[in-house]
């Protein structure tokens, strides 16, 4: 499956850091009734998603819970322990932003989003990307051409779309 605007997101489980350690979060607890920014990074820490995807959402926020988005989640095929070291490093958790593991790459696979780019150690990663989805519907997407570019899946570029 290749998603695309208008289709409903699979049934998918991601983790995160609790007090407690590691916690499951289904994917639709997070959209059923709800309107959220899903946003996927190839992996944490690495130049383009450190330095400018993730900050163009902590940049974007504010504009995007006026336009109605409940929250604005950002995806990455790595563990949780990493994901939650990345949010506290970017600022990510200080802005409210969420992150999540797609520990396997379960979802990824099957929205069509993974990619392997092995000269830099990415193996089953995600695509770069950016969707409103609105009860569990895509109602809007943007799918980088590359994973060392971040223009149309920059928070500015969807808020604008929006």
């Amino acid at each position: 499956m290749t998603l695309a605007p208008g289709d409903k997101l699979p049934e998918a489980s991601f983790s995160r850091m609790g007090e407690n350690g590691p916690e499951q979060v289904d994917l639709s607890s997070l959209t059923k009734g709800r309107k959220i920014v899903l946003f996927a990074v190839p992996g944490a820490f690495t130049p383009t998603c450190h330095s400018a995807h993730v900050p163009s959402f902590i940049r974007t926020k504010e504009e995007f819970s006026a336009k109605g988005v409940d929250e604005i989640v950002c995806l990455s095929v790595n563990d949780p322990f990493v994901m939650k070291a990345w949010g506290e490093a970017t600022g990510a958790n200080a802005a409210g932003l969420t992150l999540l593991a797609d520990g396997t790459g379960g979802f990824t696979k099957a929205i069509g989003m993974s990619f392997d780019a092995p000269p830099a150690g990415l193996i089953g990663r995600s695509k770069r990307y950016a969707m409103v989805v609105e009860d569990g519907t895509v109602s809007l997407l943007h799918v980088e051409e590359g994973p060392g570019v971040c223009e149309v899946s920059a928070g500015e570029a969807l808020l604008a779309a929006m």
